[in-house]
């Protein structure tokens, strides 16, 4: 496999990749959109909400906001050494409490990891009236978009063309585009390694 860096920034790349077939283009694409791992907000405790919008609205909008993270230090929290208790190797914490009247955005998060926190800060999560409070804590985890949409890594397409593969990729969650491509690469990997002894045991 020959992989050619055509065009790239921080978030937007276009790779074009040869010795491959459409299969396996295929699984390399739902692998980057849907099946690396990805930081997002699951857990919220509100502890105030005079807010306009409810409990449910606001914690589906944090849960979208895309968080940066280091993908080899942070385990899913069922693999976690933790048993699933939650700690610093498998959870993040987040408070909040802003009293309006006020726009509060992404970047208001408080972040008890500073390796995990909002890639933008001005993404608005409300609109806080004339005395109106928003309090809360946030826990965030990894998770994968096969899960739910909120741990998508990336959208992503590709074309053939002169029996090569161009992928037009873009990071949607807190790894930059090149990051999502390997992390990609190390699952696809795994995968194959799997299968080869699935067949092996076939074999025997």
């Amino acid at each position: 496999m020959k992989v050619k860096i055509v065009e790239k920034n921080d978030y937007k790349m276009k790779v074009q990749i040869e010795g491959i077939n459409s299969a396996l283009a295929g699984e390399l694409r739902r692998i980057m959109i849907s099946e690396i791992p990805t930081m997002a907000i699951e857990w919220v405790d509100f502890h105030a909400n005079d807010s306009i919008l409810w409990d449910e609205i606001i914690a589906h909008r944090l849960g979208l906001i895309p968080l940066t993270f280091n993908p080899d230090y942070f385990n899913f929290r069922d693999e976690c050494v933790c048993e699933g208790k939650g700690c610093t190797r498998c959870q993040v914490a987040f408070a909040l409490k802003k009293t309006g009247p006020v726009m509060v955005y992404s970047g208001d998060l408080k972040t008890t990891d500073d390796r995990v926190k909002p890639v933008f800060d001005k993404i608005p999560i409300v609109e806080l009236m004339e005395g109106q409070v928003l309090e809360l804590e946030a826990y965030a985890e990894l998770g994968t978009g096969r899960k739910h949409a909120k741990w998508q890594g990336a959208v992503v397409g590709y074309k053939a063309e002169d029996n090569k593969y161009i992928f037009t990729i873009e990071s949607v969650c807190g790894l930059k585009v090149d990051e999502v491509f390997l992390q990609a690469l190390k699952v696809l990997k795994r995968k194959l390694e799997d299968f080869s002894k699935d067949l092996e045991r076939i074999k025997i």
